[in-house]
């Protein structure tokens, strides 16, 4: 693996938050559970702001909604919301809260697996006229798997739906109506394939990348193949998803929920799904990242400075555990990405 040099660690060490802290320990210095700080940092975890108000909101019968927290949305999105962010803060089936949250968003099943289509009043672009997006479980059922419930056996009648909905190519469409593959607009298009949406089959790769035996799977193994077929260098996105998930930036959108294109989620993707350094992609990819390094050792989230311990311990991980040689396999050619090629005149 990559090694993680430790002259940036008294840095992120010294942040107020006990949230930040017990992950520096636990994932950049691997402490066991019975080192002495991080029993400190587990015994003050409810006290950190992003957790303790979050507590606080959350209604009697197990949900948050838009009117309690800053979110947008119906009371199943801002719940899944709110269980997002204490999955990644490291609470899980242990915890009363998360509990109550996941039992909501279990309640709101439907027997086929799936979670509704969101309405206009959940989702900034709701899902009006189609009869499947998949969005509509892997959203929820991110949230749960995030929180340690992805083996739960309603967890994973959600997972055979959310794969029963995978196309021929290996990507997750935008959607069904009247029997019809929804458009796909430039900016979510996959570099090979025809109907493939990159919002929909991010969201379904991070489902399966959070599930201990599907992470590694065929199905996480191709959608992590083309989405690596997208090239593009975005400084600006790296590191949206974890400022998004610690409340540094908005949460909007459904069809547009992973419209930025993140290299620091897809670098996540990469050593939960199996991607090596031997693939010329991932390689470049890291490259690029370590590239993008302030002088102090942390990468700075521009638009919203706070954020940025935050991100450099996402990114500290992620190239901590890739693996610079396996069993990975990539099928996919290299081919420049654009999201609206130029079409040829007809005459």
């Amino acid at each position: 693996m990559t090694q993680v040099s430790r002259a940036r660690l008294p840095l992120l060490l010294a942040d107020p938050s006990p949230c930040l802290r017990l992950l520096v320990l636990r994932e950049l210095l691997q402490r066991p559970e019975s080192d002495p700080e991080v029993q400190e940092l587990l015994a003050l975890r409810d006290q950190d702001p992003l957790v303790a108000e979050l507590l606080r909101r959350q209604d009697p019968d197990g949900s948050w909604r838009a009117d309690n927290v800053t979110w947008q949305g119906g009371p199943l999105r801002v719940t899944c919301l709110a269980l997002m962010r204490l999955g990644h803060l490291g609470l899980g089936t242990g915890n009363a809260a998360v509990q109550r949250g996941a039992e909501y968003v279990f309640s709101r099943q439907e027997e086929d697996g799936a979670w509704p289509i969101p309405g206009s009043d959940e989702a900034g672009d709701d899902g009006e006229g189609y009869s499947m997006i998949p969005l509509q479980t892997a959203i929820p059922l991110r949230a749960l798997a995030a929180c340690g419930y992805a083996e739960d056996q309603r967890a994973e009648r959600a997972y055979r739906w959310l794969l029963g909905q995978r196309l021929a190519d290996g990507a997750w469409p935008t959607g069904l109506s009247s029997g019809v593959y929804g458009y796909v607009a430039g900016y979510r298009r996959l570099a090979h394939s025809r109907w493939g949406c990159r919002s929909n089959t991010t969201g379904s790769l991070v489902c399966l990348a959070l599930h201990p035996a599907r992470q590694q799977g065929p199905e996480a193994r191709r959608a992590l193949d083309l989405l690596l077929g997208r090239e593009t260098r975005e400084t600006r996105s790296l590191g949206f998803e974890v400022a998004r998930l610690v409340g540094a930036e908005p949460a909007r959108g459904f069809l547009t929920f992973y419209a930025r294109f993140d290299l620091a989620l897809v670098l996540d993707l990469c050593w939960r799904v199996g991607a090596t350094l031997e693939d010329e992609r991932v390689a470049d990819l890291v490259a690029f990242v370590m590239g993008t390094q302030g002088p102090y050792g942390l990468w700075e989230y521009g638009t919203r400075p706070q954020a940025s311990r935050w991100v450099t311990v996402d990114l500290l991980r992620s190239l901590h555990r890739l693996d610079k040689s396996g069993d990975w396999l990539s099928t996919e050619p290299r081919t420049p990405f654009q999201p609206y090629p130029k079409r040829e005149r007809r005459f």
